[in-house]
């Protein structure tokens, strides 16, 4: 969730009117929204002549700069970025080798955070048979700031000499392309395409730690050209054990022509050590050999100038290397790196195809309270750290069937000719967004299938599985991988169920309260110790929101109607029904609607509400359907019918106190900001029709609401071309009462859009989504800037990293959680366009008619499980509110 005390971020320029041939309004019924959800076009590589320029932007200017609770230099930042990374080791938060579907674009990791990375894995040699021309560079632009003096022993003694003006990026993840189109030698084309094993509904092998590189070359002239790739690595993971020493790099060669060299990483502080393997595919054209070890500094057997200039010279290394064995361990203070060459010959007018592979065994996660856990690779590979070789064996024998599947995924919804197209620019791969910061865990449990999973609320916001954030984000899970999002379902039912006494300091209110009470959905499976120490965020007391116990009887009612599993809804029912007794406590007039306490006691945890609020209200009406619906399918009628008497008492009062003729006003109260119109209005009519339950309103009050948000929170932001604002006054004005008043949420904006669909609004759906297009990533928005701070961060971290989408920005451009959770809310337009099978075939009956209420129907029937109320003012709860009888 969005905390308000996090970090500002970057400036941002106004946004400009896009001129564009896109029309997304006339986009009719479509079965996808690939387009938006997967694409970036042709993004041209910065050449050595505008690098200044990107730092020039991330610099403080005029009006702008980076903020971190004010401004400062950009020095200063860097400083306090050291600090928040040196943080992140001391924590254990050490992301770098879980498996992330990011295509890998690191090279020779070096130096310290001051832009001295090298992110390019491959340099190239090439030669002419009979003509005495040598091209030998390194397929970067420039020569990379910070590398030091061209006559030195390091690697700034390389030729780097590629100019990049002729040389284009583009990826649709989780592939991606980098195409030389005559550089470094006029006559030869090169592309590099990058694959990584992202298949939905595939568990096995979308779990593996791999990428590879497949470089095509194509050679245009008339003589053959010698070609020698070569792929370096550095035996690193950054951080304190860098240079610590005892590192070792190893030689092997492998089945069916894989070769390469092991780097074997000795961790810090006895966390997990990591091994890499690199290597190349040898086949009757191409022949591989490697250096299994060269140094940076002084000192070293082989420096990185030598092995430079025996690949000019040679074009290859000796292939006595394959039985040199173990080199000796590294000394402290010392790089050591290695390195895999590939030579070809292409024939005039001929091509070749040269592929190199990249894996990393690290196969225990460790968290800081100590627990651990297999990643879900080891169930395939096991638990040594020489897995990595029969990875990356795996990838290189096995990429051309990925490819395959991938093309099976994507390609009927690219070839879909009712999409819009817009070739400015395009939406980062959002899918991405998640597996940057996924964990996936072997079952301990034999009975769980595809294992657990963990992903960040975000890097700023290190908690995982954030509970009300999930609730936009699921959609992803459950279009890609199904049984992931039923097993993060089932880890929340038996949380649910659960009780952790430990106090905890609440900060923003200073009160004292318990980690976790019984039937409360907790906010996060925790941080540092997952699922046995839940509830990281302790800014306030989430155990009294309103929204997460809704949220997870919608998430699991969705999941139950869209994958049919009855033996899923028997599993959690137990929790569904604790979580909705549970609420029960907070209406507080008994009139069957839940009310906020005046406190921000939902997901947006800066912006207060007070009594019936349209956002939980909503949520609440929608619960109560669902779980009478889900009660009445799993035979538990008594309730059902609690919840359905519930409802037909709630419904009116909620109209009554809501409703002022055009849409539902953000809360009963008399604050200033009481009858705003807040674009997550209809949360709870969102999942309820994604359902395929009936709907909680007339039509005239959906379409109206929605028209309004429309017209207001959307089109009088800047025309259309921003998102949704989340809170507007009706005379047009944007809520300024918060911080997340006045924001634009990118992945509250795709669930407005999705519920549009549902509604039957294609046309303000997709003009809705495309402003965050606009303003998130074309040039004619925030595109610019936003990229540019992202290849700073590309240069900080050493990752080419694909989805920064952030959690939101404001009017002014100010952007805010960058690889945020939320934003794979996208995934519910897609869901919305193609409802599954399941909902679709369902009889057309309204569930609700079905249960029929009997004499005793109104009564309580809570008393059989023990849920207190608490006291409106009390401060926290005692350790047994709620014992389960089940």
């Amino acid at each position: 969730m969005p905390h308000h005390y996090a970090f500002n971020t970057p400036r941002l320029t106004t946004a400009r009117p896009m001129n564009s041939s896109c029309d997304w309004s006339k986009s009719t019924r479509t079965p996808s929204l690939w387009r938006v959800l997967n694409s970036r076009a042709s993004i041209r590589q910065v050449p050595s002549t505008n690098r200044e320029w990107i730092w020039a932007n991330a610099r403080p200017r005029q009006g702008g700069g980076i903020l971190c609770h004010g401004f400062y230099s950009f020095d200063n930042c860097l400083d306090n970025l050291t600090l928040i990374l040196k943080r992140c080791v001391e924590t254990n938060l050490v992301l770098n080798w879980e498996k992330c579907h990011f295509m890998v674009k690191q090279g020779i990791v070096l130096g310290h955070i001051r832009g001295t990375f090298v992110s390019w894995p491959c340099r190239i040699f090439i030669s002419r048979e009979g003509v005495n021309k040598k091209y030998a560079s390194v397929l970067a632009p420039g020569h990379h700031e910070g590398l030091g003096k061209a006559d030195d022993q390091g690697i700034s003694s390389w030729g780097w000499n590629l100019g990049g003006q002729h040389s284009t990026y583009h990826a649709l993840f989780p592939r991606a392309w980098t195409i030389y189109d005559g550089e470094p030698d006029p006559e030869v084309k090169i592309s590099c395409r990058q694959i990584s094993p992202f298949i939905p509904h595939n568990y096995r092998e979308s779990s593996l730690p791999t990428a590879v590189f497949v470089y095509t070359l194509v050679n245009t002239g008339k003589e053959r050209a010698k070609v020698n790739l070569l792929f370096t690595w550095a035996n690193s993971i950054g951080g304190i054990s860098h240079l610590s020493g005892n590192h070792v790099n190893e030689p092997f060669i492998g089945e069916d022509g894989v070769s390469g060299v092991l780097l074997h990483h000795k961790t810090a502080k006895g966390n997990p050590p990591v091994t890499f393997a690199i290597a190349a595919c040898e086949t009757q054209n191409v022949s591989v050999s490697v250096l299994p070890c060269f140094g940076l500094s002084e000192g070293s057997a082989t420096m990185a100038k030598e092995m430079w200039d025996k690949m000019v010279q040679d074009g290859e290394f000796h292939r006595d290397n394959f039985n040199s064995g173990p080199c000796m361990s590294s000394s402290p203070g010392e790089t050591i790196c290695a390195a895999v060459a590939a030579s070809a010959w292409v024939e005039p007018h001929g091509k070749c195809t040269v592929a190199f592979g990249l894996s990393w065994s690290s196969p225990k996660v460790k968290f800081l309270k100590g627990s651990s856990y297999h990643r879900r690779y080891t169930k395939f590979y096991g638990t040594s750290e020489r897995a990595a070789q029969d990875m990356v064996h795996d990838a290189l024998t096995n990429y051309k069937r990925w490819e395959e599947d991938i093309e099976r995924w994507q390609n009927p919804i690219l070839r879909d000719e009712t999409l819009p197209e817009c070739n400015h620019s395009a939406v980062v791969e959002h899918t991405a967004t998640g597996c940057q910061r996924s964990v996936k865990l072997d079952p301990q449990n034999a009975n769980e299938e595809v294992g657990r999973f963990l992903y960040l609320e975000g890097v700023e916001y290190i908690m995982w599985n954030t509970y009300d954030v999930h609730f936009y984000a699921s959609f992803a899970l459950l279009e890609l991988f199904p049984k992931i999002e039923l097993n993060i379902q089932r880890d929340f039912a038996k949380a649910v169920l659960s009780e952790d006494g430990r106090k905890v300091k609440f900060l923003a209110e200073g009160n004292w309260g318990i980690r976790k009470v019984r039937g409360a959905v907790p906010h996060d499976l925790g941080t540092h110790d997952p699922w046995n120490e839940m509830n990281a965020y302790n800014i306030h007391d989430t155990s009294k929101w309103k929204d997460l116990n809704p949220k997870f009887v919608l998430q699991v009612y969705r999941d139950f109607s869209a994958s049919g599993d009855m033996s899923f809804g028997v599993d959690v029912w137990p929790a569904v029904r604790a979580a909705m007794e549970y609420m029960e406590q907070f209406d507080r007039d008994n009139d069957g609607l839940i009310e906020n306490d005046g406190f921000p006691d939902q997901t947006y945890d800066a912006w207060t509400v007070h009594g019936v609020s349209a956002y939980c209200g909503c949520l609440w009406l929608a619960a109560l359907q669902a779980a009478a619906a889900m009660a009445f399918q799993l035979g538990d009628k008594e309730f059902a019918e609690w919840c359905k008497t519930k409802f037909l008492k709630a419904k009116p009062s909620f109209e009554e106190k809501l409703w002022n003729g055009s849409y539902f006003s953000y809360d009963s109260g008399s604050s200033s900001n009481s009858k705003s119109i807040q674009a997550d209005q209809l949360a709870g009519q969102w999942y309820t029709a994604s359902s395929g339950l009936p709907s909680l309103f007339d039509d005239f009050k959906i379409e109206s609401s929605l028209q309004k948000i429309y017209d207001f929170n959307v089109m009088k932001v800047k025309g259309g071309r921003m998102g949704a604002v989340n809170g507007m006054h009706p005379s047009g004005k944007v809520d300024e009462s918060c911080m997340q008043s006045r924001e634009i949420w990118t992945g509250v904006t795709y669930g407005v859009a999705a519920t549009m669909i549902l509604a039957g609004k294609e046309k303000e759906a997709f003009t809705t989504a495309e402003g965050i297009f606009i303003a998130g990533w074309s040039e004619e928005g925030f595109g610019n800037i936003i990229s540019n701070f992202v290849i700073f961060l590309m240069v900080i971290f050493c990752c080419h990293i694909l989805a920064l989408t952030p959690e939101g920005w404001t009017m002014d451009g100010h952007f805010r959680s960058l690889i945020y959770m939320r934003p794979l809310s996208i995934w519910g337009m897609q869901f919305a366009l193609n409802l599954p099978k399941a909902i679709l075939e369902a009889p057309q009956i309204n569930i609700m008619d079905r249960i029929h209420l009997s004499s005793v129907s109104s009564q309580s029937s809570h008393n059989e499980t023990g849920v207190r109320k608490i006291a409106t003012k009390a401060k926290c709860f005692g350790n047994s509110v709620f014992n389960c009888a089940c």
